[in-house]
């Protein structure tokens, strides 16, 4: 996606298509933070816009020390959508839903808390979840998205990483385009890392859902994972394996593995999801199906998905195990 203003403004510009504007603002230190941000709110405040903002705990009270009583600002807490960021869409849809009735203009604030990423895969769902906020919003109305990152520590690679995701740069006041952002089509799925010795393997097809979740079920006991949790993972994993069956050829095999501290159980069939929202957004009360998935995302500690057309469907759930 690209901005159809030209380099240097503020906002768009007259008579352009209002659409979605998602701008990294990459900042050193707590003074270019407060700066660029408050900046930015309050660009949509003279505006009559409307603002959410989700940052660490830590930043919302320095911001709310400066919008003491600013009642088109709301202050919201990520964590309550729990660690999946597969929820993400889905919370964010809530939330400027919420603030943006009767057509009102929302912005919003979202700093990704990158350094309390728990592993390699929950990191690599972050960056995911960064890049699909493109697609997710792509044909709503407009409204636009600042998302501060912290370079001090200069890792060069990782925000090289993460420019990857958004079309737009925030540099003094002013939004520019990226010359980074991969388009649809381009973003590079991260390989998913090997199964850990030993795993567990079981084939199944249809008529095998009970033999399916016995065998995880018996797993994840062996794990340590608890009762609350092995009742959601059933749920998923019926989900999941049924949609093997149904969409993916009939049949498929599961294996399940516990890698530090996490019980993984992942699927593999011969479908293929051409849908990269699939399980982000929460289904309609009218809507037939498709709710698989966003079960899975919804009871599950982490989910990856990778689909392909040649190498078909992996779906890989993540089960915190606690110590």
């Amino acid at each position: 996606m690209s901005t159809t203003q030209p380099p240097g403004t503020p906002g768009p510009a007259a008579g352009a298509e209002a659409r979605f504007r998602h701008e990294l603002y990459p900042y050193r230190g707590q003074d270019q933070f407060m700066a660029g941000t408050l900046g930015f709110i309050r660009e949509a405040l003279e505006a009559d816009e409307a603002v959410v903002v989700a940052v660490p705990a830590a930043k919302a009270s320095l911001l709310r020390g400066e919008l003491t009583g600013e009642p088109a600002v709301t202050f919201v807490d990520t964590a309550t959508a729990g660690p999946n960021p597969g929820r993400l869409v889905a919370a964010w849809t809530a939330w400027l839903e919420e603030r943006g009735e009767g057509g009102r203009p929302v912005r919003g604030v979202g700093e990704t808390a990158w350094s309390q990423a728990r592993n390699a895969a929950h990191l690599s769902e972050l960056r995911h979840h960064e890049w699909l906020l493109n697609q997710a919003f792509a044909r709503s109305s407009a409204w636009s998205m600042l998302c501060p990152y912290d370079a001090a520590d200069e890792d060069e690679a990782a925000l090289r990483y993460v420019s990857r995701c958004h079309p737009l740069i925030h540099e003094d006041g002013r939004y520019v385009p990226n010359g980074s952002f991969l388009e649809d089509g381009q973003y590079p799925f991260e390989l998913l890392s090997a199964p850990c010795d030993p795993y567990q393997e079981l084939s199944y097809a249809h008529g095998d859902l009970a033999a399916v979740r016995s065998k995880v079920a018996q797993c994840a006991s062996d794990a340590g994972v608890s009762q609350e949790q092995q009742s959601k993972l059933a749920v998923a994993v019926t989900e999941i394996a049924t949609n093997s069956i149904v969409h993916g050829g009939g049949r498929g095999t599961v294996r399940t593995w516990i890698q530090d501290s996490v019980f993984l159980c992942e699927f593999r069939d011969a479908g293929y999801i051409t849908d990269p929202m699939a399980g982000r957004i929460r289904p309609s009360a009218r809507q037939l199906g498709g709710r698989g998935l966003w079960l899975a995302h919804q009871l599950c500690d982490l989910v990856e998905i990778r689909s392909t057309p040649e190498q078909g469907t992996t779906v890989r759930l993540h089960t915190d195990v606690q110590a």
